[in-house]
């Protein structure tokens, strides 16, 4: 499913679940919030992020182009059907997720994500190392062993 919204972004797309709410117009946020129909927090991405982690989907894409704001949403693909770019993509949100709630991404919550046996963590490791190669995640402490590493956003 994709959608399509006129303008730019006032965040940067890889920082959508981070950054505070911003609105273009307050006064019809502010009217759309009293009579329910959206939220105040500016919580949605990460709800989306969240349920698509949970159901086993791909990460969605965010794109912006000159003069629209295009989401992009995927239906079920298992693993071994993700490309390198889908399987990144994942990376940097499931870390980008992680760190709002205030925890670090590591091999094993990558793992449950993609929902693969710790046998293969392999397959995990190289994952996470091209999104660092990528520059979207770096170590948290570069000093830990391999076996506690942790992750977080290149941005913290």
């Amino acid at each position: 499913m994709e959608i399509t919204n006129p303008g730019i972004p006032l965040v940067d797309t890889d920082r959508f679940l981070d950054s505070p709410p911003r609105s273009r117009n307050e006064a019809l946020a502010s009217f759309m919030r009293r009579i329910n129909i959206c939220e105040e927090r500016g919580t949605g991405i990460d709800k989306v992020i969240f349920q698509t982690e949970l159901y086993q989907l791909p990460a969605p894409l965010f794109e912006v182009t000159e003069h629209h704001t295009r989401s992009v949403l995927f239906g079920h693909r298992e693993f071994a059907e993700m490309d390198k770019e889908d399987r990144i993509r994942a990376c940097y949100q499931h870390c980008c997720l992680k760190h709002v709630n205030r925890e670090h991404m590591n091999n094993k919550s990558l793992r449950e994500r993609f929902a693969i046996a710790e046998k293969n963590s392999a397959m995990v490791s190289r994952i996470i190392k091209d999104t660092v190669h990528a520059g979207l995640i770096k170590p948290y402490d570069a000093d830990a062993g391999t076996k506690a590493m942790r992750y977080v956003p290149h941005w913290y």
